[in-house]
């Protein structure tokens, strides 16, 4: 584990020294670029790109100058020093644990439906944060991207994907326990493992949807007025492709962020309702349960809303800054890939392993959760 965090470092320095070199060597191309959540100025100057990031004919008209709080935001030690500062600790701290998770679930099953969510979550997680690593790099060299139009394609396409995978996960294991907790007669009978694996399925189906909007189009752009390559920053959302996209997020950010968010919110509230209840002693279990549902709120809920508020805004043509309230809760959101793991052994210390119901016949059954 200590040599990959060498490694990675040393490789992505190594190219960046390489490309580097190739930057000087960029073409006049005119492109019309709209900074991502802050409406470009109408005064025109003329830029060029990175050879690596040739666009359509359509596209060479001339360019809008970026507003002054968009050079403001990627000029400034919000998206230099701190988001990139917060990024490393996540990878730093998220990595190992979510690797820990990984081995103890697999050698210490018990339940295996709940394994297969906590094995796909602890996936995802570190799919993310590996993500987080090449994204720290960007920041921390200026938001300028050193790594070619592909890079910045895999890693955006990373980032967003697993991001969503990640709050999808984490709503059908509130549904899990909800379901075990709330309707426990209904569970008991349910194929358990033959569902969990659908479930299954249906997340990495529609991680794989929702990261070919990312992958279709040019990520990467020279920006000359900052004398940079931007990644995912700086893009023309007056092209048809990049308006595919913009429609396309606003969706993922409903369907993959609001949606299991309420979702989430919903089950939590029916389990602490139903244990409270209960005649067995839960304090415990409620307890941490609230703590796990306060730090998913503060983690989910500004990113779910600003991101919702964020593509709007765009669709119906305005911008301002919100860009950069934006990319912070989209940082902050990230902590829950170092936290996951944390959760996992906190809620199975705390609920004990089972939950014990009377039948109608007067027998108890037991439901784990």
């Amino acid at each position: 584990m200590r040599k990959l965090f060498i490694l990675l470092p040393l490789f992505a320095l190594f190219i960046h020294g390489t490309l580097q070199k190739n930057e000087k060597r960029k073409a006049a191309i005119i492109q019309p670029r709209v900074f991502l959540g802050i409406r470009a100025t109408e005064s025109v100057v003329h830029g060029t790109q990175t050879p690596n990031s040739t666009g359509p004919p359509s596209l060479q008209q001339p360019l809008q100058q970026l507003s002054d709080t968009a050079v403001g935001y990627l000029n400034g030690r919000l998206s230099t020093t701190v988001i990139p500062v917060i990024y490393l600790l996540a990878v730093i701290v998220g990595i190992p644990t979510n690797i820990i998770i990984l081995c103890l679930l697999a050698t210490k099953i018990r339940k295996v439906s709940s394994a297969i969510l906590y094995c796909s979550l602890a996936t995802f997680d570190l799919f993310l944060l590996v993500s987080l690593f090449f994204k720290a790099h960007y920041h921390l060299l200026g938001n300028d991207w050193v790594l070619g139009e592909a890079a910045c394609k895999a890693v955006t396409a990373c980032f967003y994907g697993n991001l969503y995978g990640s709050a999808l996960t984490l709503a059908c294991i509130a549904v899990k326990r909800y379901m075990a907790v709330v309707h426990p007669f209904m569970y008991k009978t349910l194929p358990k493992k033959r569902c969990t694996a659908w479930v299954v399925l249906a997340l990495w189906l529609a991680f794989a949807a929702s990261i070919v909007p990312e992958l279709l189009v040019q990520q990467t752009f020279w920006v000359s007025q900052l004398n940079r390559t931007t990644c995912h920053d700086v893009m023309p959302l007056t092209s048809d492709s990049h308006k595919f996209l913009l429609f396309c997020t606003l969706t993922l950010a409903v369907l993959c962020l609001l949606v299991p968010m309420v979702v989430t919110t919903v089950c939590f509230i029916k389990i602490l309702c139903v244990l409270n209840r209960s005649h067995y002693d839960w304090a415990m279990y409620i307890k941490s349960s609230s703590l796990v549902f306060t730090i998913f709120l503060v983690c989910f809920l500004p990113a779910g809303v600003l991101h919702f508020l964020h593509y709007v805004q765009l669709s119906a043509g305005g911008a301002d800054g919100l860009y950069k309230y934006f990319n912070l809760a989209v940082c902050l959101c990230c902590l829950h890939a170092c936290l996951d793991p944390f959760f996992f052994i906190l809620m199975s210390k705390s609920a004990g392993s089972k939950m014990y119901f009377l039948t109608f016949k007067g027998k108890n059954f037991s439901v784990s959760f």
